[in-house]
């Protein structure tokens, strides 16, 4: 038996939440098996978090570098991973990435040689990188009877397409274009990765886990029977569930102190468990966050969520708010305004009005 607290601990300890870590940008990513980034740059927050001493610097370093890249990959969601994981995952997921890619817009694509299309597309983003909405249109001038939007995913879907930059890098803007990673990334080699393989390294980072956890996390289907076939632990959970854990992962006393922290909107800490109750409380569904609004940033305190957190940076001035779902002990509140101003100084840079505010 594991408990819930227990749980939170162990996976905090593997997401470098309970305690900033010296890893490098590059393998602190490998750790974390990526970040989910589909957003330019509120992802950047998810590694200050878990890395001391960072800079935006280093982070976009290592994506002008071409060390970290952005691209397509689980759940179908653009995630920032290294340059060799990209190679690694991207084969495994290929199915997975085509079938929704099907599910989506296949009916649009009737009477179009698939493999003709994505060699064409294949072509033309070698050639020039070019956002969706460019590549559709160029790809409808040899398939005008069919919808651009649909040729340009089809490319996507069976190809893997890497975000280029400036899209991504701290401080500046750029098109969301893409180009293959065999053209951004050249011939690096790299070596193999099994889906065993890749549910251990899942395991590392946000186990003790059950089969559907890594379902949901991945994106694929049918994971009990590579579960089944690894030298695994288990455990079961308050519900009953069969948990399964690499052997030598940290699994922290569960009274081990847990530090407020800062989530990301898409942080993976929060998208990667088909049951997330190990971190997320009843207390945020409550707040009845707009659907088609922004997706909450949230606070984590005693290692679940407690709140949210906002900003307002201008030209001349910086704040950061603090919303608390519930009244926090004074010790909380206090740590809160300390991480809070530490990591409006990180997103604020130079400004020297700069405030933090916990309601």
């Amino acid at each position: 038996m594991i408990s819930t607290r227990a749980l939170n601990r162990a996976t905090l300890a593997r997401q470098l939440l309970l305690e900033r870590s010296d890893l490098g940008v590059v393998d602190a990513v490998e750790h974390l098996v990526g970040l989910q980034a589909q957003t330019p740059h509120t992802w950047y927050v998810g590694l200050w978090s878990r890395l001391r001493d960072l800079t935006p610097k280093q982070v976009s370093d290592a994506l002008e570098s071409r060390e970290l890249v952005r691209i397509a990959l689980m759940r179908s969601t653009i995630h920032l991973v290294s340059a060799a994981d990209c190679l690694r995952l991207r084969p495994l997921l290929a199915a997975m990435l085509t079938t929704g890619t099907n599910a989506i817009f296949g009916k649009r694509l009737v009477g179009v040689d698939r493999e003709e299309l994505v060699a064409a597309g294949r072509s033309i983003l070698e050639e020039q990188a070019m956002t969706f909405g460019e590549l559709g249109k160029t790809l409808a001038s040899k398939w005008p009877d069919h919808d651009p939007l649909a040729l340009a995913q089809a490319v996507r879907g069976d190809t893997p397409l890497v975000q280029v930059t400036p899209r991504g890098l701290w401080g500046r803007s750029g098109k969301a274009a893409h180009t293959t990673a065999e053209q951004w990334l050249g011939d690096l080699e790299v070596s193999e990765l099994t889906l065993a393989g890749m549910v251990r390294r899942y395991l590392g980072a946000f186990g003790p886990a059950s089969v559907k956890d890594v379902q949901t996390w991945s994106g694929l289907t049918r994971l009990s029977e590579v579960v089944e076939e690894m030298d695994l632990v288990t455990f079961t959970d308050e519900h009953g569930r069969e948990l399964f854990d690499v052997p030598d992962a940290p699994r922290p006393d569960e009274d081990t102190p847990a530090p407020v922290r800062f989530l990301y909107d898409f942080d993976n800490l929060l998208l990667s468990h088909a049951d997330r109750s190990r971190v997320v409380t009843p207390r945020v569904k409550e707040q009845n966050f707009d659907p088609h609004g922004p997706i909450p940033r949230l606070v984590l305190v005693d290692g679940v969520t407690a709140g949210a957190w906002t900003t307002e940076i201008g030209k001349e001035r910086a704040v950061l708010k603090v919303r608390p779902f519930d009244p926090w002990p004074a010790a909380a509140r206090d740590e809160a305004e300390e991480e809070g101003a530490r990591l409006l100084a990180f997103l604020a840079g130079e400004i020297s009005d700069q405030r933090v505010e916990v309601g």
